[in-house]
């Protein structure tokens, strides 16, 4: 059951992002709470709890997704390729929004395409929308080049941010891949395009194999990997991105394997605005309270009366140089 917290609590937690007021720095992931409506019927869960949802992927065109097997646990974390089964952006504005309580809590939706037009129609739809923000999907592979993950490659990830952006004049946050040489560089090419944030990381490509039948026991092949298993990677790709977004004030949401309050807050230090609850609430639905009260208990303890203090405070080590003996 969520611990209703004091003001004082609520203040400390409160931050900016985009442009938006958020309760707490913590943001439900995409693929993980279905489009809002299946997490809050949670017995105990509240969405004071958390400072923005992020809707399920959304295509143009409904999706059926992948055959199963779609989601497999690993150790320490869990593999899944539902293959964004959706029932189209149309619907989801015409008749899920609606039924959202836009007063409660922000609602952030995600666009994926396969192409490059279909991004920027996608987007259109949902900026005639109460939609709060956009998070952009560059994960996707683009069809016109040959299945090449739009997100792997700076121009195209460029390119999507542009459509995107000529599209809606809502936040826009690009989720970027860490499946790719140089994130930073990435990151610099979408700042430049116009996205307004960003979500780092998305999941991690990987593999499991049923040893029986020697075939791989997701139906798709591969699948996304998530959970703590990656929080080490997620750390540093959010420090790397920081690099770049902090000249420009570009706030972002780390996530990866983020399970306790100090998982959240190294994130935090290490250049996170806000930050991403996923795996973790397959297993423990209402988390996201116990992760608030350990935040709190943090900046109590060190003196912090707000969140936003703590962003980017990482200090880091200085090597000592080698030694000629």
């Amino acid at each position: 059951m969520s611990v209703p917290m004091s003001s004082d609590d609520r203040q400390m937690l409160a931050t900016r992002f985009c442009g938006m007021h958020l309760d707490t720095p913590l943001v439900l992931l995409s693929g993980c709470v279905g489009f809002g409506e299946e997490y809050t019927r949670i017995n105990g869960f509240s969405n004071r709890d958390v400072g923005a949802v992020c809707l399920k992927g959304t295509t143009l065109a409904p999706r059926l997704g992948n055959p199963p097997h779609r989601v497999y646990e690993t150790p320490m974390g869990m593999l899944n390729a539902i293959g964004l089964q959706n029932p189209g952006a149309r619907h989801v504005v015409d008749s899920i929004l609606p039924e959202l309580d836009f007063t409660e809590t922000r609602f952030i939706a995600n666009v994926s395409g396969s192409t490059v037009e279909e991004y920027f129609e996608v987007t259109r739809i949902f900026d005639d929308s109460p939609i709060d923000a956009i998070e952009i999907n560059i994960s996707c592979p683009n069809v016109k080049e040959g299945g090449v993950a739009f997100g792997n490659n700076p121009d195209m990830s460029a390119r999507v941010v542009e459509a995107c952006r000529r599209a809606t004049a809502k936040p826009l946050i690009t989720k970027l891949s860490p499946n790719q040489t140089d994130i930073a560089e990435n990151a610099r090419r979408c700042i430049e395009a116009g996205t307004d944030g960003f979500a780092v990381i998305n999941t991690l490509m990987g593999m499991a194999v049923d040893i029986e039948q020697r075939t791989p026991v997701i139906g798709n092949n591969q699948g996304g990997l998530s959970g703590p298993a990656i929080k080490p990677i997620a750390l540093l790709k959010v420090h790397q991105v920081y690099q770049v977004c902090k000249a420009h004030g570009i706030p972002i949401i780390g996530q990866g394997g983020i399970v306790t309050a100090e998982d959240a807050l190294e994130f935090i230090i290490a250049g996170a605005s806000a930050v991403g609850i996923g795996t973790a609430l397959f297993y423990d639905p209402l988390v996201c309270p116990k992760i608030n009260a350990g935040i709190v208990d943090y900046l109590q303890r060190h003196g912090i009366s707000e969140i936003s203090q703590l962003v980017g405070s990482l200090r880091l080590n200085t090597p000592a140089p080698p030694r000629c003996d």
